[in-house]
């Protein structure tokens, strides 16, 4: 019986050694949705979301390297709360995605012994145009919006992954700001019960 008994003491000893302590896990961002908020219902047939952007992959662009995409964010945008409400109509609208860049820059610390620092640049560009195939009419409204962020050079990835992720946030609190004041004031008449009044400058 005494056998028995060291025996289980030594392989208690060599399973407590034997565990091992978890890293933690990466965290993940997904692109913002916009399906919350008021629709924009376009008194148009139908409404394409498309992009004509296409990603360098090489520096100084680096926006393939962020964990959200500027452009997939836009394609939400304009799927989340640009609709279509007139089937009839003879009229479309095509929203399109021209730019969702991310430049960086090394910038040059001025002093001795500070560190360097990098310098971001998201910039988003886009187009809204209604087309009416009756009249071979059109109208439209774009808009070009920017973020610029500055952090040290050597600022660990999980780091740089959540300043970048607010960085897109932040840009698109703007964008969506700006792109639904172009569209009431410039788009205006395709507006299904619009009470915005245009005033044209």
């Amino acid at each position: 019986m005494k056998k028995f008994l060291a025996i289980l003491a030594v392989v208690g000893v060599f399973s407590a050694c034997s565990t091992t302590k978890e890293e933690p896990a990466p965290q993940k961002f997904t692109e913002a949705r916009f399906d919350t908020q008021q629709d924009i219902n376009l008194k148009v047939s139908k409404v394409d979301v498309v992009s004509d952007f296409v990603p360098s992959f090489t520096r100084p662009n680096v926006e393939h390297l962020f964990p959200v995409s500027i452009e997939k964010t836009a394609l939400n945008w304009g799927r989340d709360r640009l609709k279509a409400v007139d089937f009839s109509s003879a009229k479309q609208a095509t929203f399109t995605v021209k730019d969702a860049s991310v430049t960086e820059e090394i910038v040059k610390a001025e002093r001795l012994f500070e560190k360097d620092s990098v310098k971001y640049r998201a910039k988003l560009s886009v187009v809204l145009k209604v087309s009416d195939t009756a009249k071979f009419s059109s109208a439209e409204t774009s808009l070009d919006a920017w973020r610029e962020l500055m952090i040290p050079i050597d600022t660990p990835i999980d780091q740089k992954e959540v300043y970048w992720k607010n960085m897109v946030d932040k840009l698109f609190d703007e964008f969506n700001a700006r792109m639904q004041a172009n569209i009431n004031k410039y788009l205006n008449m395709y507006v299904e019960n619009s009470s915005f009044i245009t005033d044209y400058e």
